[in-house]
């Protein structure tokens, strides 16, 4: 089966770098029923994390996060890529983008079991027509 490639909303909100602070943001949002595709987070420095979101459903997040009281970034733009788990799957895509000369800001991939595998990539918003041109989406 080929992989699909969906161009995806993304937002993030940034939270004190300690322990239970990402669980704390992750609970009220499954209390709220909001559903993430994708979630990421990392130290930024001065004792901070983001924590990147990207939802089914944009505006239950935004409801769910200022319900909770967390500041919401605006809306950005990546990509979800879906497919079949198998050796090099994260390379097809990547290999369109160096083709077509466009750079990677980040890549988060994973296999996702059951024989699937899941990956979200960021491009240079300048790029972002052209990397969704170049690789379907």
């Amino acid at each position: 089966m080929a992989d699909t490639v969906q161009a995806v909303d993304y937002f993030y909100v940034t939270v004190p770098d300690s322990a239970g602070e990402g669980s704390r943001l992750l609970s009220s949002l499954k209390n709220a029923g909001v559903n993430l595709h994708a979630c990421l987070g990392f130290p930024v420095g001065g004792g901070q994390a983001q924590i990147d979101l990207v939802p089914e459903d944009a505006e239950s997040l935004r409801q769910a996060v200022a319900a909770a009281g967390f500041a919401l970034s605006d809306a950005k733009r990546a990509f979800l890529v879906e497919g079949d788990d198998r050796v090099g799957a994260a390379v097809e895509t990547l290999a369109k983008l160096a083709a077509g000369g466009i750079n990677v800001t980040a890549v988060a991939a994973v296999s996702a079991g059951s024989g699937r595998f899941g990956m979200i990539l960021w491009v240079p918003t300048a790029e972002y027509g052209r990397a969704a041109g170049a690789i379907g989406a």
